[in-house]
């Protein structure tokens, strides 16, 4: 589907990879019938010898949406960048209110990861993905605490048969505007993501 605008579709495939890298908290869609399954889980991108590479995670096995996450079965994900609104304001001509973004649609064929020392090894790579740069942490194979779970964790793989970018950066815009609305796109990163986590922390810690 090609929307949004020509102009706002990414077509390097190395900066969606590199938001998938940047953003790895997933929206996996699933349907079956009338019925839509919505899981966020973190997925870790690996490339593959054929093809545009796959997508590696586990869910807890009570969760409804592994059934359809089994053998050859189809699903969309969707990885959340940056977004902001961007108010007529800050521009240096006039314009009107918009919304700025940057998303990754992904859709994909399931392969499951069926025995426990696979999804072991899938645990230990996308540990070692995630505590990028620093490594502070390690995953041991023989982590107790992971060998008394791992019963109840389903690994698997997807892979990845298309992609879009959906890259919302005010690429119709003039240099100077363009500049403008990325710092915005900075600003509001930091402020929001600030305010908002503070606000949630301390609602959380008056009911208690």
């Amino acid at each position: 589907m090609n929307y949004p605008p020509k102009h706002h579709q990414e077509a390097n495939v190395e900066n969606v990879i590199r938001t998938i890298e940047a953003f790895p908290l997933a929206t996996v869609i699933s349907s079956k019938d009338s019925e839509v399954f919505v899981t966020h889980i973190p997925l870790v991108y690996e490339t593959t010898a054929n093809g545009l590479g796959k997508l590696v995670g586990h869910l807890d096995k009570f969760n409804p949406h592994v059934n359809l996450l089994k053998d050859n079965k189809h699903c969309t994900i969707i990885f959340n960048g940056p977004q902001t609104y961007i108010s007529p304001s800050v521009y240096s001509t006039r314009q009107l209110p918009t919304w700025n973004y940057i998303k990754v649609h992904i859709t994909g064929k399931v392969r499951s990861i069926e025995d426990a020392n696979g999804v072991k090894d899938t645990l230990i790579r996308m540990t070692e993905v995630l505590e990028t740069p620093k490594q502070a942490y390690k995953l041991d194979k023989d982590d107790s605490r992971m060998e008394s779970l791992i019963d109840y964790i389903v690994g698997f793989e997807i892979m990845i048969e298309s992609w879009e970018g959906k890259f919302k950066i005010s690429q119709d815009k003039n240099k100077k505007d363009r500049q403008i609305t990325k710092q915005e796109l900075l600003n509001s990163e930091a402020e929001k993501n600030h305010d908002f986590i503070n606000s949630i922390y301390e609602h959380h810690e008056n009911l208690n």
